[in-house]
């Protein structure tokens, strides 16, 4: 072995740190955590929207908290903008809410959620993801 070959003992020659990321690994685990549970959320409430439109009969506004309180969740978890996160929670939360208030949900109601649901899912099924910087 060259003596050019052993490590240099130098200070100014030791490596750079490699960055950081942004998330720590209890950050990401909360984010995956409340992605997961929106997800779920909003799919037990859609579900229950889905099986009224197709089955005819009524449904309260319990399902329509269910998915908008699931909205919520995982806008918190998954929007990184925060003026677009909060906006999207803060919508999802009023619009839950007028519907406890109101107390009935009508077939157009039910119809707006559905392909709203639709359009949001195609939405995110044709996205690119994106590419990590490098």
């Amino acid at each position: 072995m060259a003596p050019t070959d052993l490590p240099s003992k130098d200070p100014s020659h030791t490596p750079s740190p490699q960055p950081a990321d942004d998330d720590t690994g209890g950050d990401k685990q909360l984010r995956v955590a409340g992605m997961m549970t929106g997800t779920a959320l909003m799919f037990i409430g859609f579900l229950n929207v889905f099986l009224s439109i197709s089955g005819g009969f009524e449904i309260n506004a319990v399902p329509l908290l269910i998915y908008f309180g699931g909205v919520a969740v995982w806008a918190n978890a998954v929007i990184e903008n925060p003026t677009w996160r909060y906006s999207v929670m803060i919508g999802a939360i009023a619009i839950g809410l007028g519907f406890f208030h109101y107390g009935e949900v009508l077939f157009w109601h039910k119809q707006v959620v559905f392909w709203s649901t639709v359009v949001i899912v195609m939405y995110f099924m044709f996205r690119e993801p994106k590419q990590p910087d490098r």
